[in-house]
């Protein structure tokens, strides 16, 4: 679940990538944006996703997000968006990888057993 080495490097450039289609489809296609609470709603999960934190939960909000943008704008940039879900769908299966927090805080332990006498 949390592999390292190339592998992990794939995974945290694709963190990175759906974070940052979040961050600038959202945006762009969104008028409200200029909203506070908006703008939290893009930056929270994007930002959960860039530093893996709980990544598939904040994966799955940003593929909820764009498919909010997708309905909302009419399908105007409909394959971006799509791509876009389909990266985060991709990150919420495939999980966060080694380089990150979730990795530290939930990664592969030793389990010890003391021997039987």
């Amino acid at each position: 679940m949390f592999p390292a080495g190339r592998a992990g490097v794939a995974l945290l450039l694709l963190r990175f990538a759906a974070a940052t289609t979040l961050i600038v489809d959202g945006t762009a296609n969104w008028a409200s944006v200029t909203s506070l609470w908006v703008l939290i709603v893009f930056l929270l999960p994007a930002f959960s996703l860039i530093v893996g934190l709980l990544t598939p939960y904040g994966s799955m909000i940003c593929c909820l997000i764009q498919l909010v943008v997708l309905f909302k704008t009419g399908g105007s940039n409909g394959f971006h968006l799509a791509m876009s879900i389909l990266n985060g769908g991709t990150v919420a299966l495939l999980g966060p990888g080694a380089y990150s927090i979730d990795a530290r805080l939930f990664g592969r332990q030793l389990l010890i057993l003391p021997s039987r006498k």
